[in-house]
C-alpha cells in the first residue's frame, strides 16, 4: 500500500470575511473579466513581475514568489470553499503569483531576446502549458484545497521558463 503524502491544511484564511477572501483570489477586477480570467490574471502577473521581480535576481525572484505562492494556497483555497466549486476559472491569484517564475534568470533571457519578447514569449508558453497541462502537470490539480488550484501553476511557470531559457540557448547557437 502506498503511502498517502499529505499537505498541511492552511486555516487562518477562515477568520476572514468572504467579501476579502474573494477579492484577494480574484485578483480584484481581473477574475471577473471576460473572456479568459486566467489570461488576464497572466497579464497581471507579467505587471507584477515588471514591476516587483526583474531586478531581484533568481533567488530574491525565488524566495519573494515562495511567499506569493503561500498566500495564494491559503487565498485560493478558501476561495474555492466560500464559491462551493473546485478550481473555480474565477480565481486567478494562482497565475498572477507564478508568473514571475517564469522569468527566472531574467538576466539570461535578454540578452539576445528584447525584452517584449521575453515578456510576451514567457506569457505565452506559461498560457498553453497552463491549459495543455502535459507531462502530468493535470495530475496535480487532484492535490487537496488550495494546493491543486495553485501547484499546477507552479508547474506550468516551471515548465514555461525551461522552454524559455533552452530557446534561448539555442538562439546563442545560431
Amino acid at each position: 500500500m502506498k503511502p498517502e503524502m499529505r499537505f498541511p491544511e492552511i486555516r487562518w484564511t477562515r477568520s476572514l470575511p468572504t467579501p476579502l477572501v474573494l477579492t484577494v483570489a480574484r485578483f480584484g477586477p481581473c477574475g471577473l473579466m471576460r473572456p479568459g480570467p486566467g489570461t488576464w490574471g497572466s497579464v497581471a502577473g507579467v505587471i507584477l513581475f515588471m514591476a516587483m521581480f526583474r531586478l531581484l535576481g533568481w533567488w530574491g525572484a525565488l524566495l519573494a514568489d515562495v511567499g506569493l505562492i503561500y498566500l495564494a494556497v491559503a487565498f485560493c483555497g478558501e476561495a474555492e470553499i466560500r464559491l462551493g466549486k473546485k478550481d473555480p476559472g474565477e480565481v486567478v491569484l494562482d497565475e498572477v503569483v507564478v508568473m514571475p517564475l517564469c522569468y527566472l534568470g531574467w538576466s539570461t533571457l535578454t540578452g539576445p531576446l528584447p525584452v517584449w519578447g521575453v515578456l510576451l514569449a514567457g506569457f505565452v508558453l506559461f498560457r498553453i502549458f497552463d491549459i495543455a497541462k502535459p507531462c502530468g502537470i493535470y495530475r496535480l490539480q487532484d492535490m487537496p484545497g488550495g494546493w491543486g488550484v495553485v501547484v499546477d501553476d507552479v508547474a506550468a511557470a516551471l515548465a514555461a521558463c525551461a522552454t524559455l531559457h533552452l530557446g534561448v540557448w539555442l538562439l546563442r547557437l545560431i
